[in-house]
């Protein structure tokens, strides 16, 4: 394999505990290299406790994947800042903070830092380098002439890692969508995210599928696919493409990605066969510098 890694994102979405268990034990088959585990939306999806994730997390390590453990996006509560703060004072595995409070508990010790840290240009990347960092997530609103140019000034032992296949993860709010969408208050929303396994999709007036509400969490409707980019991202230098889970057909996505990078497969054959496997389809905008849900070079 030429490169880069593969890497599997933190689950979005809230799944019974079962279908955790489940979709790991899948996982600790694949070809992924890097794993990601951990709650990084909301505290009350809590059927998959610390002690489980700390438990799946050793399972996959067994397997040889490298294990990372996700922190939350947005903390509000100080039973999420003790969960926090268990996370960030283990050293087991590397952590990967979501914001900027989970940044200053790991200063001084290596850490990476997902998408919702943001992270826009090389002076940002140098002063979280000085503090430990050693992998940042590129943000996925951002162009590939963007990421260029901060490749050129990457510090030195600073891993890049791109969103290359998932629904994008666009904001975050103190308030529930979901919960809002049931009329029921978020502090009594009686696991609402549970029943929409791959989040709960909005269409505009016109019957566009738009958005997608995750808890706090808006996503894009649409996945970006940048599969068919593997050629340009080796030549930028790019680590680790990142996939974020989805309910159905992982198995076949985690394969494509793999065959892609072993060149067993042309990667733009495998992106647009990637395409009929998401929840309502494509999108690249982004990286070209048009709007995110663009579809600019999928087939």
């Amino acid at each position: 394999m030429i490169g880069p890694r593969l890497s599997l994102g933190p689950i979005s979405y809230y799944w019974p505990k079962a279908e955790v268990d489940a979709f790991y034990a899948m996982v600790a088959e694949s070809p992924v290299d890097i794993v990601y585990l951990g709650e990084t939306i909301c505290s009350k999806r809590n059927q998959v406790r610390f002690e489980d994730w700390m438990a799946i997390a050793e399972r996959l390590a067994e397997h040889g994947k490298e294990v990372v453990l996700s922190t939350l996006a947005l903390v509000e509560a100080e039973s999420e800042l003790k969960r926090l703060r268990a996370i960030c004072e283990q050293s087991r595995f590397l952590v990967e903070a979501n914001d900027m409070g989970a940044v200053q508990l790991l200063a001084g010790r290596p850490f990476a830092i997902g998408h919702s840290v943001n992270c826009y240009n090389d002076r940002t990347l140098a002063v979280l380098a000085g503090q430990g960092l050693k992998r940042w997530v590129y943000p996925v609103e951002l162009t590939r002439e963007t990421l260029e140019q901060m490749q050129r000034a990457r510090p030195d032992g600073v891993e890049t890692e791109v969103m290359a296949y998932g629904r994008l993860p666009l904001a975050y709010s103190a308030r529930c969508f979901t919960a809002r969408h049931k009329d029921l208050p978020k502090d009594d929303c009686r696991d609402a995210c549970i029943d929409y396994a791959d989040g709960l999709v909005v269409n505009t007036q016109d019957d566009q599928q738009f958005l997608v509400l995750n808890g706090i969490q808006t996503q894009s409707a649409h996945t970006v696919n940048l599969l068919a980019e593997l050629l340009a991202m080796r030549k930028l230098g790019v680590d680790i493409l990142r996939i974020s889970p989805q309910s159905e057909h992982m198995e076949q996505i985690i394969a494509l990605f793999d065959q892609a990078l072993r060149d067993s497969v042309d990667p733009a054959e495998a992106a647009a066969q990637l395409n009929a496997l998401m929840p309502v389809g494509p999108c690249d905008g982004y990286w070209h510098g048009e709007a995110g849900m663009a579809k600019h070079a999928i087939a």
